[in-house]
């Protein structure tokens, strides 16, 4: 069974992804689009820093947090490795809309990100279910 405090973070985890996701969509309609990026690319962080957090795993950095996942959940095959695209194109596009000056992102790249992000959330959701009803039996 997962250990109660553990089971809290992830929870609390994924509550901040289900926030962002939130706020990319809101921010995708009043055309902030550099902001939705942000956005989906911090529920995907969430996301990972709530796989992670299973295996009392966690980073001050992003490259950490991303490079840990990776290596357990990727390359071991938990995920399939269009996991891996999605969170490095999330990635690079949140750099660059947050970084570079004069970066533009348009509506269709950013409906993108956001759908990127939900098949990243829901994925993670039922690993995690299935963690959790595995440790119960």
């Amino acid at each position: 069974m997962l250990d109660r405090e553990i089971r809290a973070l992830v929870e609390f985890r994924l509550e901040q992804a289900r926030d962002c996701l939130q706020s990319a969509e809101v921010s995708a309609e009043a055309e902030l689009y550099k902001d939705a990026a942000n956005r989906s690319y911090y529920c995907i962080f969430h996301c990972i820093r709530a796989i992670l957090a299973l295996d009392k795993i966690d980073s001050k950095k992003h490259s950490g947090i991303i490079s840990a996942f990776r290596q357990r959940y990727i390359k071991t095959g938990k995920f399939n490795s269009v996991f891996s695209d999605i969170i490095g194109d999330a990635f690079e596009v949140r750099n660059s809309s947050d970084y570079e000056d004069f970066y533009i992102i348009s509506r269709m790249d950013v409906n993108h990100q956001i759908e990127n992000a939900k098949i990243f959330i829901k994925a993670v959701g039922e690993y995690i279910e299935q963690i959790s009803s595995n440790s119960q039996k």
